[in-house]
């Protein structure tokens, strides 16, 4: 039976404007993040998936069904990697975050069914590629899983998928993010006093990072885990990771906008 060119996957306003209200208000919602692209992407994993088969790379990943997720998840062979590689620096990355490599698998789970065809099969295979290489882009990018950290992963992904759903999570982000409010919020500054870049820059710096970039969806991350972190930045076109000051969902007053002194943070913490 002939498959079909393409599936119809329609843009859902309300549901994405449902969610990002419920978004602003708890930035840390990673289930809300998901309903947004979803219900935003449209044709997106389409194009993605033409434009991979494009690439001779990505063409082998999308036919091998390539998964990358069960070596993310064995922490022994992660642990094992030549110290400085990507495969470790993602691990500390987890570490510092508190997080694991399925942490995201549930998250993304929207309900959302698809005919049984083997487009749909492709499509299945780019959203888990994506969702499950999304630290790998933390870990290259240098961007920590902070609120201007993930805004600025945000703009870099947006920039290499032209999803709808991402640009508007940053372009709410940018315009209505309670972190990014100015009135009666203080520019940011490091431990030692100096100050710190604005976060809308950074979040602006990381789209430009993004067009500059290698096509990250076609990249065999599988075989890049054991090769210097420092070689595969390079090799990806990756710009070394700025430095900018991380701003947290718990030392920040979401209901003003303004950021909370560095001591009702840390009672907080030692509460």
């Amino acid at each position: 039976m002939q498959q079909p060119a393409e599936i119809n996957n329609p843009i859902r306003l309300r549901d994405a404007a449902r969610a990002m209200r419920g978004l602003l208000k708890d930035p840390d919602n990673t289930r809300l993040v998901f309903e947004i692209i979803e219900a935003l992407s449209g044709n997106t994993g389409q194009r993605l998936l033409k434009r991979i088969r494009r690439s001779a790379t990505g063409n082998r990943l999308l036919s091998e069904n390539s998964e990358v997720l069960p070596l993310l998840r064995d922490r022994a062979y992660l642990e094992g990697l030549p110290e400085g590689s990507l495969g470790q620096a993602y691990l500390a990355f987890l570490d510092s975050e508190g997080i694991t490599a399925a942490g995201l698998v549930e998250a993304s789970e929207t309900g959302r069914e698809l005919p049984d065809t083997d487009l749909a099969r492709e499509l299945l295979w780019l959203h888990h590629r994506l969702r499950d290489t999304h630290d790998l882009w933390h870990t290259v990018t240098g961007y920590q899983g902070d609120l201007v950290g993930e805004g600025a992963l945000l703009a870099f992904s947006f920039a290499q998928t032209r999803n709808p759903g991402v640009g508007f999570i940053v372009a709410s982000g940018l315009l209505a993010g309670p972190w990014m409010r100015g009135a009666g919020h203080e520019p940011l500054r490091y431990p030692d006093g100096s100050l710190a870049p604005n976060p809308r820059v950074v979040i602006l710096k990381g789209l430009l990072r993004g067009l500059r970039a290698a096509f990250f969806p076609a990249v065999p991350w599988e075989e890049l885990l054991a090769r210097p972190l420092s070689d595969v930045r390079r090799e990806l076109g990756v710009s070394e990771p700025p430095r900018y000051q991380t701003v947290r969902s718990n030392e920040i007053d979401l209901a003003t906008g303004t950021r909370r002194a560095m001591t009702d943070v840390m009672a907080q913490a030692a509460e």
